[in-house]
């Protein structure tokens, strides 16, 4: 029997804001290049205060890296849901008809808004295209099993989860609960590792998160590496086989393997001049997860992600136009 949602997700709801900064910026407020950081509503504010002689924010979009992932696999022709958390405030409202705007249900509706605030990212993107983030939770911090909604999840192909949950405790457990839940009612389960970051810091949460195994696992390969705390991808690889049953580690220039289980895809990336690399995992597991849940082979997938990822890269911000998602499918699917 078909499945309504081609992916069900949950993860941290935040209204992404991004700004092209030097990298003297980032030294002189003492930001870590590349990473993504947890902040406090009053650091954040300093650092926004500080921006304000440093360059014009680029638009609002909804983001948080499981929203972009889903939001992608939406406008290629998947159906998707989002289970999150945003304050009954003005940015949590945007926050929610941007999601609609693109396609994916929610658990937000109005009656479901929490008093407080909702989520905020900075992203601060520098010339080599590099993304280093400041993420202010709000409500979204708060994020747990009462925000999933079961019947959505069993009528999906796959679940889909954010590493990021791992540093809230309500979170984890939400994520625990939502991989127990789709293995008992035979929804697939895929997880991203999300962060180099993350991976260093909460490890043990991310595996407490993958419990006895996942069927999909979605990583870069530092966070390969990292998780595993192996030298090299190709010892990662094989370590990262005892947690999934397939495996997709996206390698910068360098392209993606893919492992179905049973073979290695090599995919390779499409030679351009990256302008902003903010979202461009987000993007290659949207992509990747439509083609799979439309009944394409991995490495077909793969092409299809690798492609939507030298759009996204190509331009500023996580998303690309719905037109740009519909001319990629039919040139790498067909269809």
């Amino acid at each position: 029997m078909s499945k309504h949602y081609n992916v069900y997700a949950i993860g941290n709801a935040l209204v992404d804001t991004e700004v092209e900064v030097s990298d003297a910026f980032l030294e002189r407020m003492d930001l870590e290049k590349g990473q993504m950081t947890l902040v406090d509503e009053h650091r954040q504010r300093e650092l926004v205060d500080a921006l304000e002689d440093e360059a014009k924010p680029h638009a609002w979009a909804s983001g948080g890296s499981a929203a972009n992932t889903i939001i992608a696999t939406s406008y290629f022709g998947g159906k998707a849901y989002y289970s999150c958390r945003v304050a009954d405030d003005a940015t949590g409202a945007f926050y929610v008809r941007d999601l609609k705007a693109a396609g994916v249900d929610t658990n937000m509706n109005t009656e479901y808004r929490p008093d407080g605030d909702s989520g905020r990212c900075l992203v601060l993107i520098t010339s080599d295209a590099e993304r280093t983030m400041q993420s202010y939770l709000g409500v979204s911090a708060g994020v747990c099993e009462h925000d999933i909604d079961e019947d959505a999840l069993q009528d999906s192909e796959f679940a889909y989860i954010e590493g990021y949950l791992a540093p809230s405790p309500s979170g984890k457990e939400a994520a625990i609960k939502l991989r127990e839940l789709a293995h008992n009612n035979g929804v697939k389960v895929a997880f991203t590792l999300s962060d180099p970051g993350i991976v260093e810091n909460f490890r043990n949460e991310l595996r407490e998160i993958i419990g006895e195994g996942i069927d999909l696992l979605f990583c870069n390969e530092d966070e390969a590496m990292g998780f595993t705390e192996q030298s090299s991808v190709d010892a990662a690889l094989q370590e990262l086989k005892k947690y999934a049953g397939s495996i997709v580690i996206t390698r910068g220039g360098e392209g993606a393997w893919a492992w179905d289980g049973d073979h290695l895809h090599e995919i390779p990336a499409k030679k351009i001049k990256p302008v902003d690399t903010n979202g461009a995992g987000d993007m290659f597991a949207g992509a990747f997860l439509y083609a799979v849940t439309a009944g394409h082979d991995y490495d077909s997938a793969g092409r299809l992600a690798s492609a939507a990822c030298a759009e996204v890269i190509s331009d500023f911000g996580p998303r690309i136009s719905g037109e740009a998602h519909e001319r990629l499918r039919t040139e790498v699917l067909g269809s």
